[in-house]
């Protein structure tokens, strides 16, 4: 069975057609680029709105039975930034290290990073990771947290994903 990898662009004008949402495709070629296992994306754009936000999660989680949700867009500071609060409002557990580590790695290239609110969390057995919208800035943080995915998807009893080991070193402790 293929997994299913939910993608989310959290855009006021993305949603409405009036720039060309570049983080959606940017988080489907990196996962393209790096797993190895066979997947299907789901795809959506939807404006910086809360109870949107969180029903587009929970269609995903529950409805589509993605194992992962990555988002970009709506994390930073700006009042219509809300992603963080809707991925929390959805979840059982959050994750917080995999923000931590964003960050971290983020502040390698910009200042500004500590401006950034990204999170992740678990509803069900989906793992929820907020990016931020910079498309550069996605790769940057899907290659620093991505090694713990799969082991995390494993945990929640998701389907067992494989990277391209040239691209990404995952982790799973030896049995």
């Amino acid at each position: 069975m293929k997994a299913k990898i939910g993608f989310i662009t959290v855009s006021d004008r993305a949603s409405r057609g009036e720039y060309e949402d570049l983080g959606g495709p940017a988080m489907v070629a990196w996962c393209e680029r790096v797993l190895a296992s066979e997947w299907e994306a789901v795809s959506r754009v939807i404006p910086d709105d809360q109870d949107g936000i969180e029903a587009t999660l929970k269609e995903l989680a529950d409805h589509e039975r993605c194992c992962l949700i990555v988002t970009t867009g709506g994390t930073g500071p700006a009042v219509r930034d809300v992603t963080p609060e809707a991925t929390e409002a959805v979840c059982e557990k959050m994750m917080p290290g995999f923000g931590e580590l964003m960050r971290q790695e983020s502040l390698k290239f910009v200042p500004t990073a500590i401006l950034s609110r990204q999170t992740a969390g678990i509803r069900g057995k989906s793992l929820i990771i907020n990016l931020p919208g910079k498309p550069s800035a996605i790769a940057d943080c899907l290659n620093a947290v991505f090694p713990a995915v799969p082991y995390c998807i494993d945990l929640i009893e998701g389907p067992f994903l494989e990277a391209n080991p040239e691209q990404c070193k995952v982790f799973r402790p030896k049995k």
